[in-house]
């Protein structure tokens, strides 16, 4: 049955509202609603089945080097490949619209040991629909085989909602109707999300699920909703750090659960709260030019209203006796320490006075935690590329290892904390390493995940 551009724009307005739409939902909510891959078991061999694959990745030159994503896609496709389907992966590959999945499609290939073709030039811009092309490829195509979509954001309908707000659904709805529908007519009436890490409002995640039958979650990506995500939701101890003040936001959402006892925090997150805890004791603080209004269009600028609102976390988080522990020295432009930061200057990592302080209360975690516990880390101390900025994020990292060593389960989300445990330590160091940040903070914070609002729409 067809969208109407109403009906997009219904949903849209709701996808775009974000929690403020479903405030009472739950991930478990959104998660029981979604059907799994198991129960497209009976799906005939031949039918096309549309993959929202998780392709954003650089294969280097051997299998088991850069395609992490990749490999964790095998189980669905062989899943496909066994009964009989056409699957057609898309998705998309950094933020340069000239990118291509040649490399991925490739790899894919090597994967499952069978020729993966790259369809390139699949969208019709003039008509805002799938080329006819793509349509006969696939009708003309074995069962069993698999094709990749090149680049979805190559085209501009694939970015229109990264920035749309509720009021914008009404422009977007035609459009997008049209794309949806062509779909379904050429494509597949039947969709996986096979993507963890898709946590953007692309327009293949979060609008072209609408237009299927059939939709469900591939086996990794509800493997790591369902295991590993709900324990995270048990957090004692936090660790959040990174350029981005939004973050304050998720881990406000965490917070707001009960369970967390201890919060680690670096990067712009600890400068609001160094800045927040200074006000509510009486000794303020400077955090340098990221509370310079000057420097209001960096991304590393806290605006006052961001203060105000980690000084109400803060003493909503002390009355629960959560402690908040913030680095007590940085590390500025020119690699040199400052125990107090001047304005103008800029924090780059955190100084060996936070370093020594951060292991001493994990050791009072530890101890008062015989039993073990749950912990989730997140982000970096520092820009860590640079040598000179590397110190707290490289000091850190043993400190997860403890904690696993003491019985602690260990979560690292993925993007930089990953990179960075993979650097200066090694996988079994923790417990689980998730292969999207993004797509992890959404789960556990404030906002939830894009994709599982129109998977659990569609599923109805």
């Amino acid at each position: 049955m067809s969208l109407s551009p109403a009906d997009v724009q219904s949903f849209l307005a709701t996808l775009l509202a974000g929690r403020e739409a479903a405030p009472d939902l739950t991930l478990g909510d959104y998660l029981a609603a979604i059907p799994r891959l198991d129960s497209l078991a009976d799906v005939p061999s031949g039918t096309p089945v549309l993959v929202r694959g998780d392709v954003d990745a650089k294969p280097g030159d051997a299998i088991g080097k850069g395609d992490i994503r990749l490999r964790s896609m095998v189980d669905t496709l062989k899943f496909g490949q066994e009964r009989g389907w056409k699957q057609i992966i898309f998705g998309h590959i950094g933020r340069d619209p000239a990118g291509t999945l040649a490399k991925v499609a490739k790899r894919i290939g090597e994967l499952l040991g069978c020729d993966v073709p790259l369809v390139t030039d699949w969208l019709d811009e003039s008509t805002g629909t799938v080329a006819d092309a793509v349509k006969a490829q696939i009708d003309a195509a074995a069962p069993g085989s698999v094709l990749v979509l090149d680049n979805t954001r190559r085209y501009d309908i694939e970015r229109v909602l990264w920035k749309a707000k509720p009021a914008d659904a009404a422009t977007h709805a035609e459009p997008l109707a049209k794309l949806v529908n062509s779909f379904a007519d050429k494509v597949a009436k039947v969709y996986v999300n096979e993507a963890l890490s898709a946590g953007s409002l692309d327009t293949s995640s979060v609008v072209v699920p609408l237009g299927m039958e059939k939709v469900a979650l591939g086996k990794y990506v509800a493997s790591e909703f369902d295991g590993p995500m709900q324990q995270c939701l048990k957090t004692q101890l936090v660790v959040f750090s990174g350029l981005k003040i939004d973050k304050l936001d998720d881990l406000e959402a965490m917070i707001g659960r009960g369970t967390i006892q201890i919060v680690f925090a670096a990067g712009s997150l600890a400068m609001a709260l160094r800045k927040a805890i200074g006000e509510l004791d009486g000794a303020p603080v400077c955090i340098g030019v990221a509370e310079d209004p000057a420097h209001s269009d960096k991304p590393y600028y806290i605006p006052p209203a961001r203060v105000e609102q980690a000084k109400a976390m803060v003493a909503e988080g002390r009355e629960k006796g959560i402690e908040f522990v913030t680095p007590v020295d940085s590390v500025i432009t020119d690699g040199s320490v400052v125990t107090e930061l001047q304005a103008d200057q800029q924090q780059f990592d955190i100084g060996p006075a936070s370093s020594a302080l951060y292991e001493k209360k994990i050791g009072d975690f530890l101890a008062s935690h015989p039993n073990g516990g749950v912990a989730f880390h997140n982000g970096v101390f520092g820009m860590f590329e640079d040598p000179k900025f590397e110190a707290g994020t490289k000091n850190f990292i043993p400190q997860l290892k403890r904690l696993k060593d003491g019985g602690v389960q260990v979560y690292v989300g993925g993007g930089e904390g990953g990179k960075a445990l993979e650097k200066y330590g090694q996988e079994d160091w923790v417990t689980h390493v998730f292969t999207a940040g993004g797509t992890v903070l959404n789960a556990l914070g404030s906002e939830p995940v894009p994709y599982l609002v129109t998977l659990k729409a569609a599923a109805k």
